[in-house]
């Protein structure tokens, strides 16, 4: 939303991994890297057999060395590790090398690496959607996979039925 003035999120797209008593884990969805995946996998001895030119992701602003991927398919494969885990029916989400290393070798059409990730401390994203600073939208494989990053927010917006244009900083939950 307009009034969230933290540039590192300005028309950003959250995905929400995961929500406990100590926080949230989220992945910024439409920020590609000037770094290939392929790269990537080169600069951890992981072999990429994906697109050769499909880019990295910046995932957010913590922990920016760490790695993270997303896929809508092929990590079923890998389900039975504990690094793998159905975000929402038929998105998978891992973080683990092993996993990097299973699915690089015979990567997935969808499949998005990203480094970094999104993190908020306990109350501090519900603090944040009270002062209105956050809109809620449902997760779609298809704006994750196939929008393009430039794209991807105006998209989300208005699957929504709103105009991004109409928007306005206000708070309250939207």
């Amino acid at each position: 939303m307009p009034q969230l003035q933290d540039p590192n999120f300005k028309r950003t797209v959250a995905l929400l991994v995961d929500q406990d008593a100590n926080g949230t884990f989220g992945l910024v969805l439409n920020r590609p890297v000037d770094l290939s995946a392929r790269v990537l996998c080169e600069n951890l001895d992981v072999e990429w057999r994906g697109d050769p030119i499909a880019n990295a992701h910046w995932g957010g602003p913590v922990q920016p060395d760490t790695g993270w991927m997303l896929c809508a398919e092929g990590l079923a494969i890998c389900a039975e590790d504990e690094g793998v885990k159905e975000v929402v029916p038929g998105l998978f989400f891992a973080g683990s090398i092993d996993v990097l290393r299973a699915v690089a070798g015979t990567p997935p059409p969808q499949v998005r690496l990203f480094l970094g990730y999104a993190g908020w401390g306990p109350g501090q994203l519900e603090d944040e959607m009270a002062q209105g600073a956050w809109l809620v939208a449902p997760v779609s494989s298809e704006a994750v996979f196939r929008v393009s990053p430039d794209a991807m927010w105006e998209h989300v917006v208005r699957s929504l039925g709103v105009d991004p244009a109409t928007l306005i900083s206000t708070r309250g939950i939207h």
